[in-house]
């Protein structure tokens, strides 16, 4: 079973790629889900999060309210590092957990990890051993991913500065063993994944 951590900038057309990844026969674990997952009711990273933050993170139900999370951590890095202090632990224990369970039911292909912030954190990175051993980057010029967010409903200013708040592009690249780079049409992408799928599957 061949680990993959599959990562990109917001905008850079990542989940397209994974997408691509999952009909070409990749088993593909959407690691941005289980961040979702661990701070849900019940989840391994709620009560962490609540007791660090206090209540004013949670919604009218008492349930953690993820854009007042994001609210509380954005530019301030040492608030971000304490969410990721907790959440992050509990996310690579759910996902050694879903690896396990794929290796135990006979996988022996391709398993994407979709992953946003590989390059900026150890999500991925498991002591079990199981994490991803190959990275592949998405990448795409910002005057290409600009329009991309805009046409999400980001105004510019929220554009810039999600993606000044990730990795750059040389970060990413400097991790990478396959760098796809999307500033063209999805028929151009779709070839770009087939090309490093190729290379996966057959090694």
């Amino acid at each position: 079973m061949l680990v993959v951590g599959l990562t990109g900038g917001i905008g850079a057309g990542k989940s397209t790629a994974a997408d691509r990844f999952a009909e070409l026969g990749a088993a593909v674990v959407d690691v941005d889900a289980i961040g979702r997952e661990v701070l849900a009711p019940g989840g391994r990273a709620e009560q962490g999060v609540i007791d660090a933050f206090g209540p004013g993170i949670l919604d009218d139900s008492g349930s953690i309210d993820r854009a007042k999370v994001a609210a509380e951590v954005f530019g301030r890095s040492d608030r971000l590092a304490a969410l990721e202090a907790i959440s992050h632990p509990a996310i690579n224990a759910e996902l050694d957990s879903q690896l396990q369970a794929l290796a135990e039911g006979g996988q022996e292909g391709v398993v994407v990890l979709d992953m946003a912030v590989l390059a900026e954190s150890r999500l991925g990175q498991l002591e079990s051993g199981r994490g991803y051993t190959v990275v592949v980057v998405v990448e795409a010029p910002e005057e290409v991913r600009l329009p991309r967010l805009l046409e999400r409903g980001l105004t510019e200013d929220q554009a810039r500065a999600r993606m000044a708040s990730q990795a750059t592009d040389a970060q990413r690249r400097a991790l990478a063993d396959h760098v796809i780079v999307n500033d063209g049409s999805p028929d151009q992408l779709a070839a770009a994944v087939n090309r490093v799928w190729a290379e996966l599957a057959g090694g």
